[in-house]
């Protein structure tokens, strides 16, 4: 990443500043980093917040560190590319191992456009949602972010239809329940993420698991689920991971990890030299 952050995000004292939306009691002080990484991990486009706090700005943050990454590896792979496009030369073990590292050239493509839809009704005197606008904008995130005043059960109609499919979804509200039997198809089925809060050591939470693993059951290929668990919290300390899967399935490489780098990969490699040529 280059040291001039477009967004202002990089600034020392980022932690700092969104200590002030941390409530105790909500339990995300670990979630809000974690989130951060796994926004940097699938690179979503589209990102649903239902329920703002201490977490927001972590998702914004790292939105937009990977809009900044993308436009450099894009620009740093056409450079990489061009001796093997220029001279014919077939893409080889060296062109894989060598900076920017195992990148596919499809994926860069078509420009990024990421958008972050934040969900809430500022209804909850506990939560640091009604704080969040003016930090996001010390920040230098405050554009980053649409704000959406409603309430969860008004959520799907208050998304534009644009915005959809969801990429990335992180709900911090009571009602899961609902989100999951109203809103999981407007998640990605091409490996779209949907991440809900505290479902674990509670009755009602755990309910909601078993319903949803029975839905596992009864919809087989459809989704894939994972609930971490901080044990030594008596309440909020848990995350619930579900990643559909209905989207065809990507095979980059061969038995033995054997890239496969003819083809529609090479053919990618040039469309992506001839964007950048345009663009430039």
């Amino acid at each position: 990443m280059s040291a001039g952050f477009v967004n202002g995000s990089s600034r020392p004292d980022f932690r700092e500043v969104a200590e002030r939306l941390r409530v105790p009691g909500m339990g995300t002080e670990v979630i809000a980093p974690l989130l951060s990484h796994l926004v940097h991990l699938v690179r979503p486009e589209r990102v649903l917040e239902v329920g703002m706090g201490y977490t927001t700005p972590f998702i914004a943050k790292a939105l937009a560190e990977v809009d900044e990454l993308v436009e450099a590896e894009a620009k740093a792979l056409v450079g990489k590319n061009a001796p093997y496009l220029d001279s014919g030369r077939e893409f080889d073990e060296d062109w894989i191992t060598t900076e920017p590292a195992l990148l596919v050239p499809g994926y860069y493509r078509e420009p990024r456009r990421s958008r972050f839809i934040a969900v809430d009704d500022l209804s909850d005197e506990y939560s640091s949602a009604a704080k969040c606008q003016d930090l996001l904008t010390e920040l230098g995130l405050g554009g980053s972010v649409t704000v959406v005043n409603a309430k969860m059960r008004q959520c799907r109609d208050a998304l534009p239809a644009d915005f959809l499919p969801i990429d990335f979804a992180w709900v911090d509200a009571w009602d899961c329940l609902y989100f999951f039997e109203n809103c999981l198809d407007l998640i990605n089925p091409d490996g779209g993420i949907l991440a809900m809060h505290y479902l674990r050591t509670y009755p009602e939470g755990e309910a909601i698991l078993e319903y949803i693993a029975d839905t596992q059951r009864i919809r087989p290929g459809e989704f894939e689920v994972l609930s971490l668990l901080e044990s030594q919290k008596v309440r909020q300390n848990s995350i619930t991971v579900l990643r559909r899967t209905k989207g065809p399935k990507k095979e980059y490489s061969d038995v033995g990890q054997r890239a496969k780098l003819t083809g529609a990969f090479r053919e990618d490699a040039v469309r992506l030299a001839e964007a950048d040529h345009q663009r430039t």
